[in-house]
């Protein structure tokens, strides 16, 4: 496995349409396991193939945040929202940032798996909002246009201030 180079706001391939999977050859399985240890490394839920350069419909998520259950989505297709939801959204394509974003507070997701079997993925809060924002990538489209107010810097939190 690899680490990959992560795309940023600026780089226009963010911008593009991503193309469908027909068949999951090797490296497209190298591909996913790259994807796998590039979120888990850079502390991200989720990453969409374009995000490292690949103009793919793949969608690696995990919001357990134990590297432990993560989910691969292949041509993901949202088919159900409902609710709604408004809370703090970042991306690693936009590294540093955050902002209020408006989003279904349940989405439903059919894709086809690693073995290219279809399957569906029900999630509320924390998990809606990252298939919503993944699927939104490999359409070209970025949380940064759907912020509500204005983009704020991410505070690092430093413990050694708590010591004073």
């Amino acid at each position: 496995m690899a680490l990959r180079e992560i795309r940023t706001i600026g780089d226009e391939i963010l911008t593009k349409k991503s193309r469908p999977v027909t068949e999951l050859k090797p490296r497209l399985q190298t591909l996913i396991d790259d994807m796998l240890d590039t979120m888990y490394a850079t502390g991200g839920v989720g990453l969409a193939a374009v995000q490292v350069g690949v103009l793919r419909r793949i969608v690696v998520i995990d919001v357990s945040l134990e590297q432990d259950s993560p989910v691969v989505l292949i041509n993901p297709e949202i088919i159900e929202m409902s609710g709604e939801q408004v809370g703090d959204e970042g991306c690693l394509s936009v590294p540093g940032k955050h902002g209020q974003v408006k989003r279904a507070n349940y989405c439903k997701v059919k894709y086809l798996d690693r073995d290219m079997k279809e399957q569906v993925i029900e999630g509320e809060e924390l998990l809606a909002r990252a298939l919503q924002h993944e699927t939104d990538h490999l359409d070209g489209k970025m949380y940064v246009d759907l912020v509500e107010g204005e983009l704020m810097d991410v505070q690092i939190y430093d413990e050694s201030e708590d010591e004073e």
